[in-house]
C-alpha cells in the first residue's frame, strides 16, 4: 500500500470533525473582514456624500481601531472565562448589528460611533478562534489550522471588490452595509448547532478525540485564568506583543487604503469589480495557508517546534521587503506583483504569530495573551493610521498621492523584519512559560 493511501486510511480512521470546526472559524473570519472592508470600497462614494478629507477618513478608521484594541483586551479575558462558544455568540451579535447600523447613519460623527461599536464586536473573533484551535487541534496541526481560518480574512477581502460594487450599483451604499452585516446571523445559527468543546461534542468519535489530545498540550479546563500581572511579566507575552504591534498596522493599511491607492494612482474605478485587488487579496489566502503549512510540515519532518515557527516567520518577513520597490515603477501589474508577495508574507506571518502563543502559554492564558497582543497591534494601527492620514493629506495637497504611498510602503517593507529580530532576541528558543 502506498504512503498516500496509508495516510488517507489513517485519516478516515481518526476522523475529521475538527476540520468542520475549523471551517466554522474560517467563515466567521471571512464575515468579520468583509464587514470591516465595506467602508474601504465605499470611501470614494462616502467622501463625496459627507465631504471627508483623508484625515477625516483616518479618524473614522482610528475610532474602529481604538475600540478594537480595547475590545481585544476585554474579550481575551472574558473568553478565557466563558469559553469560545458563548464568546463568539456575543461577539458576532454585536458586530453584525453594528455593521448594519452603518446603513442608517446620516453624519460623519454617526460613522465614528458605529465604527466604534463594530470594533468592539469584531475584537472577539481572534481570541475565540485561536482558543478554539488550541482546544481542537494537536500542536503539529495548529499552525495549519490557524492559517486556514485566518485565510478567511483574505477571502473577505477578495469578496469585497466583487460584492460591494454590485450592491452599490443596484441598491446604494446603505444596502451594502445592511446586507453584508446580516450575514453574521446566518453563521451564528450554524455555530450554535455544530460547535461544542471536544469532550462534549457527540459528533466527535473517540479516535479523533484521542488524536486531538495526543501531545503535551496543556488542557487545564478547570484552572483559573492567569492574572494579567503575571502575563505582563513574561517575555513570551512580550514576544507576541512585539509581533503584533509592528505588523498589524500594515494589514490595516492594506485593508483600508489599498482600494484608494489604486483609485488615485492608477484611476481604478471602485464602482466596478477590481481584478487587481481581487488578485492581491487572493495572494493573502495563499500566504495564510502556505505559512501555516510550512511550519506544520517542518514539525512533522522532525524540526523542533520553535525552529519551525521561527523559520516560517523569517520567510514571511522577507517576503514583505520587496514592497519598497513600488517607488521605482508605474506599471500597475508590477505593483500588483509586489503587493501580492507582501500580502502573502503578511498572511503567512499572521498564521504563525498566533500559533506561538499556544506553543509558549498554557491554554487558560491563550485568549488573554491573544487579547493583549491584539490590543498592541491595534494601538500600533491607531498610530500608523494617524500618520497615514497626515502623510497623504500633505501629498494630496501637492497632487502627488503616489509619492505619499511610496513612503508608507517603505515602512511596511521593513516592519516585519524588525519584529522578527526583536522576537528572536526576546525568546531565542521560545521556551514554554512557567506559571
Amino acid at each position: 500500500m502506498s504512503t498516500t493511501t496509508q495516510n488517507s486510511a489513517s485519516q478516515q480512521k481518526i476522523g475529521n470533525y475538527r476540520w468542520v470546526v475549523c471551517s466554522l472559524l474560517f467563515f466567521a473570519t471571512t464575515i468579520n473582514y468583509l464587514d470591516r472592508q465595506v467602508m474601504g470600497y465605499l470611501k470614494p462614494t462616502l467622501e463625496v456624500e459627507f465631504g471627508w478629507t483623508e484625515k477625516d477618513y483616518s479618524y473614522i478608521v482610528m475610532a474602529f481601531t481604538a475600540a478594537y484594541a480595547f475590545g481585544l483586551l476585554v474579550f481575551g479575558r472574558i473568553i478565557d472565562k466563558i469559553g469560545s462558544k458563548l464568546g463568539y455568540t456575543v461577539s458576532i451579535t454585536i458586530w453584525s448589528i453594528a455593521a448594519m447600523l452603518h446603513g442608517l447613519v446620516k453624519s460623519t460623527l454617526g460613522f465614528g460611533i458605529v465604527r466604534t461599536l463594530l470594533g468592539l464586536g469584531e475584537s472577539g473573533n481572534f481570541p475565540s478562534a485561536v482558543k478554539t484551535v488550541v482546544s481542537w487541534f494537536p500542536k503539529k496541526e495548529r499552525a495549519l489550522a490557524t492559517g486556514f481560518f485566518d485565510s478567511g480574512s483574505n477571502i473577505g477581502a477578495v469578496l469585497a471588490p466583487v460584492l460591494i460594487p454590485w450592491i452599490l450599483g443596484f441598491y446604494g451604499w446603505q444596502a451594502a452595509f445592511i446586507l453584508t452585516g446580516a450575514v453574521g446571523f446566518l453563521w451564528l445559527i450554524a455555530w450554535r448547532i455544530f460547535y461544542e468543546v471536544p469532550e462534549k461534542q457527540r459528533r466527535l468519535q473517540q479516535p479523533e478525540l484521542e488524536y486531538i489530545r495526543s501531545d503535551d498540550k496543556d488542557q487545564e479546563e478547570n484552572a483559573e485564568p492567569v492574572k494579567w500581572g503575571k502575563l505582563f511579566g513574561m517575555k513570551q507575552t512580550w514576544a507576541f506583543i512585539v509581533g503584533k504591534f509592528f505588523t498589524d498596522p500594515i494589514w490595516y493599511f492594506f485593508m483600508y487604503w489599498l482600494p484608494s491607492y489604486f483609485a488615485s494612482s492608477f484611476q481604478l474605478d471602485l464602482k466596478k469589480p477590481s481584478p487587481p485587488l481581487i488578485i492581491i487579496y487572493t495572494a493573502a489566502t495563499v500566504g495564510a495557508i502556505g505559512g501555516g503549512y510550512l511550519s506544520s510540515k517542518l514539525i512533522k519532518k522532525g524540526w523542533l517546534v520553535y525552529k519551525a515557527r521561527k523559520f516560517a516567520l523569517l520567510m514571511s518577513a522577507l517576503a514583505v521587503v520587496p514592497i519598497v520597490a513600488t517607488r521605482y515603477t508605474d506599471n500597475i501589474w508590477v505593483v500588483v506583483g509586489l503587493l501580492c508577495l507582501a500580502i502573502a508574507g503578511n498572511a503567512a506571518w499572521s498564521a504563525n504569530i498566533f500559533t506561538i502563543v499556544s506553543d509558549m502559554m498554557p491554554s487558560k492564558a491563550v485568549s488573554s495573551v491573544i487579547g493583549i497582543g491584539g490590543m498592541a497591534g491595534a494601538v500600533g494601527g491607531v498610530l500608523f493610521e494617524w500618520g497615514v492620514g497626515a502623510v497623504l493629506d500633505v501629498y494630496k495637497s501637492n497632487n502627488n498621492l503616489s509619492a505619499g504611498y511610496n513612503i508608507l510602503f517603505i515602512f511596511c517593507g521593513l516592519s516585519f523584519l524588525l519584529a522578527w529580530l526583536i522576537i528572536h532576541w526576546l525568546t531565542p528558543k521560545m521556551e514554554r512559560a512557567k506559571i
